[in-house]
């Protein structure tokens, strides 16, 4: 349906898209529409005609040519760029034509020399090679954490902390991540790690997402589609904020105090001047007085006519700025009352889980969040260096209420599975990061107090028990 988030596919290379009536969409060097795709399911194949218009590509049976002869081995056959007849020009003139790329591939096919000489395996990596260059076919599938995942990672790297699709789903699993709990998330992977949380959880329980500046990124996040109940499961709150929140000070006033305490000073301290600027008008004269006064008038009446004009225009851009300041005022406030409910839910300290994927130095990050997870809960940090994951787990071993502490490294290598033909490809990812993983347990230090408040809410009160010894007695 209209848009609807998307993922466009034409071979490894993947693009997030949103299908919109008559929005150009550019692919591969290539711009198209989508209207056509709109009533079409997922996973459904389509051609690129003339115009950028999109024509679903009905499947066939059997390959674009018949094998019917192949050579023993490649021993004879020479590289030498004379093989092919075609022309580039012949090629171009092709196309001109509206040929399709299927018949174009059956074209060069017909004019080489070698293909037949070829092995029945080369002929097949031959052809699809070339139906990979002229055949202008797009897949449409629906977003998932896994291509979303793959097309970051192949396209921009460096947003998602460089950030491998395996390496996620091991983060996942570490997590614990389902339906119905309740976990924290902080990373500056674009909103990648709260999507494939989101997506997991399946919107049911609820996220706290941590973030840095002014507004959390979810450029991700949007990619994924999720209907609005997803949404209503996502909160937000400022790492700024944390030290307020621990402290016991996180209420509507405080956070008023923080952001308009400078300007409402300002403010005051303006109008005290210009009231102790009045005297000073007092020490005119009065001719001067009058004189300043016939000035004024000849002014007022000399400008009179393009005056109107340009005070109806004056308070047109005051009522635009007061309103402007209304709605800005409006959007702090829910957002104070939207930090007050995160802050809230923070200070339960029931987190069943926290994930941690910055760039920043993960630390401090760590330490400090973990106050808010419950005992007996697993945390995963992920990092592009094993450095800062070094520190971390020296930190908490030192300050203990962990276990089970693990360092790793993930590593991938993709196979071609073919009749005859499996075996690891030549190009392989050279690292997908590093994984710092345990599980929570309350301290040793903390225990006694724990104690002592059970003992507090199990011991009769005080009154009673000098009621009883004096019956005794």
């Amino acid at each position: 349906r209209r848009s609807s988030d998307l993922v466009l596919q034409r071979g490894d290379v993947f693009k997030a898209a949103q299908a919109r009536s008559r929005k150009k969409v550019i692919f591969e060097k290539q711009w198209i529409f989508l209207d056509n795709a709109v009533g079409q399911s997922y996973g459904t194949t389509f051609e690129i005609a003339g115009g950028g218009k999109l024509l679903p590509l009905m499947k066939k049976e059997g390959t674009t040519a018949e094998i019917q002869e192949a050579g023993a081995d490649n021993r004879n056959i020479v590289d030498d760029g004379k093989s092919q007849k075609l022309t580039q020009e012949d090629i171009e003139a092709l196309k001109e034509k509206g040929m399709k790329g299927e018949e174009i591939v059956q074209h060069l096919i017909e004019n080489s020399t070698t293909f037949r000489d070829k092995t029945e395996f080369a002929q097949e990596k031959y052809i699809k090679k070339k139906k990979k260059k002229y055949e202008s076919v797009i897949t449409i599938l629906k977003p998932s954490t896994r291509l979303l995942a793959m097309m970051y990672y192949a396209r921009e790297p460096g947003k998602i902390c460089n950030l491998r699709y395996d390496t996620l789903a091991q983060m996942l699993t570490m997590g614990n991540i389902h339906a119905g709990s309740k976990v924290i998330v902080l990373e500056t992977c674009a909103g990648l790690v709260v999507g494939a949380v989101m997506e997991r959880m399946g919107g049911f329980g609820s996220i706290i997402q941590m973030y840095q500046g002014g507004d959390p990124g979810r450029a991700a996040t949007d990619c994924f589609g999720f209907p609005e109940s997803f949404l209503d499961t996502l909160h937000e709150f400022p790492l700024s904020k944390v030290k307020i929140l621990l402290s016991g000070r996180l209420t509507l006033e405080s956070l008023e105090e923080t952001k308009d305490f400078h300007q409402t000073g300002e403010e005051h301290n303006g109008s005290v001047d210009e009231k102790q600027a009045v005297p000073e008008d007092t020490k005119l004269s009065s001719f001067d007085k009058v004189l300043e006064h016939n000035h004024s008038e000849e002014q007022d009446l000399m400008k009179k006519s393009s005056g109107d004009f340009k005070n109806q225009k004056g308070e047109e851009e005051r009522k635009d700025k007061k309103d402007q300041a209304f709605e800005k005022k409006k959007r702090q406030m829910e957002r104070r009352k939207r930090d007050i409910v995160t802050g809230n839910l923070l200070n339960e300290r029931n987190a069943d889980g926290l994930i941690v994927a910055s760039r920043f130095h993960p630390s401090p990050l760590l330490l400090t969040l973990l106050d808010f997870v419950a005992p007996s809960r697993p945390f995963v940090v992920y990092c592009q260096y094993k450095e800062p994951l070094i520190d971390c787990y020296t930190k908490l071993r030192e300050k203990g209420g962990v276990i089970n502490l693990k360092l790793s490294e993930t590593w991938l290598r993709n196979y071609q599975v073919l009749p005859d033909r499996s075996h690891p490809k030549l190009t392989m990812s050279g690292g997908g990061g590093y994984l710092l993983s345990g599980i929570t347990v309350v301290r040793e230090d903390v225990l006694p107090d724990l104690k002592r408040m059970e003992l507090q809410k199990t011991e009769e009160p005080a009154p009673k028990k000098l009621k009883l010894e004096e019956v005794g007695s």
